[in-house]
């Protein structure tokens, strides 16, 4: 059961939360321990993707050409802003995504109007840039024609993607930790299962899209994401809190940290959008117990979430 009562709060560090680091892990993903024929087929696969991650490059053919561009940019401290619009610039359809992102009341609450992309670009920051980049990427892959075979699983992972990011954000801000990277984390938690499903639907993969594969790969993309977020050369951190979102007995060596916010977003994204609201599943999670929060505090959150995932999606996109 969940606490009823307020458990004393763990220190929790801003400094853990923006300079925390981790070891890079081996690529490993674990065989069904009873296979049918379509899973042995799945690991199959994933292991391909894993055994390419870890000795060449990223494989997205349609992956818009821009995103590394400016992912680059931000990652460079010698960059400036006028570096970042300049990029961003190229392409209109990014250009007037920030702009709406800037403008709209989820991320604006002073309703202060922003028709200036160098403006938007400062106002968001670099970590809010980068949500809406990749998000602007995932969209502009979900639409595309090649890709319909995958586009149910795409649109759903997107719809939980929105959601996570948002309690991830709710989090931290109730614990007073920076939001930004956190928000970023939750939008990509599912980047794996993204990256295998565009690879899955590509034609000539000779992949089953059954409900085999589409199990098998729920429970084992957390690795695959690492790897693809590695090599896009995000913060090991972030990393990090990917690859071990599904490890509820995790146990963080000093004070919760963004990989607890995960692990516990994830679960509760998965409550709010498909199991009504129960939280049975928060029973027995460390990552609960190190964010230290009551069952009313949690079902106030999915409360605040569900008020502002239509605002998200205005935001970000649908």
């Amino acid at each position: 059961m969940l606490p009823k009562d307020r458990p004393k709060k763990p220190p929790v560090s801003k400094k853990f939360f923006v300079l925390a680091k981790a070891p890079t892990l081996p690529l490993a993903i674990a065989p069904a321990p009873d296979p049918s024929p379509g899973q042995t087929a799945a690991f199959s696969f994933l292991q391909k993707l894993g055994d390419e991650l870890g000795s060449g490059p990223l494989n997205l053919p349609c992956f818009p050409d821009v995103v590394p561009r400016v992912r680059q940019a931000l990652a460079d401290p010698r960059s400036t802003s006028d570096d970042i619009v300049r990029i961003a610039g190229t392409e209109p359809r990014l250009a007037a995504r920030i702009l709406q992102t800037a403008n709209s009341a989820v991320f604006n609450p002073s309703g202060s109007a922003f028709s200036d992309l160098r403006h938007a670009v400062t106002r968001l920051g670099h970590h809010l840039v980068q949500s809406v980049t990749m998000a602007f990427a995932l969209q502009q892959l979900r639409a595309e024609p090649s890709l319909r075979p995958v586009a149910k699983q795409l649109n759903t992972l997107w719809e939980k993607s929105i959601a996570v990011a948002s309690i991830c954000q709710v989090i931290a801000d109730r614990l007073r930790v920076p939001s930004d990277k956190v928000f970023l984390t939750g939008l990509l938690h599912g980047i794996g299962y993204f990256y295998v499903m565009v690879r899955a639907g590509e034609r000539g993969s000779g992949i089953d899209l059954d409900g085999g594969f589409v199990s098998f790969v729920a429970e084992r993309h957390p690795a695959i994401g690492r790897a693809v977020m590695e090599k896009w050369g995000f913060e090991v951190v972030m990393c990090e809190a990917v690859g071990q979102q599904h490890d509820y007995q995790r146990k963080p060596k000093r004070a919760a940290d963004i990989t607890d916010v995960l692990i516990a977003s994830v679960i509760l994204a998965d409550a709010l959008l498909e199991r009504q609201g129960d939280l049975t599943r928060c029973a027995g999670v460390n990552a609960f117990a190190a964010l230290g929060f009551r069952e009313d505090e949690l079902n106030a959150i999915l409360r605040h979430t569900e008020l502002v995932l239509e605002s998200l999606r205005d935001a970000l996109g649908r």
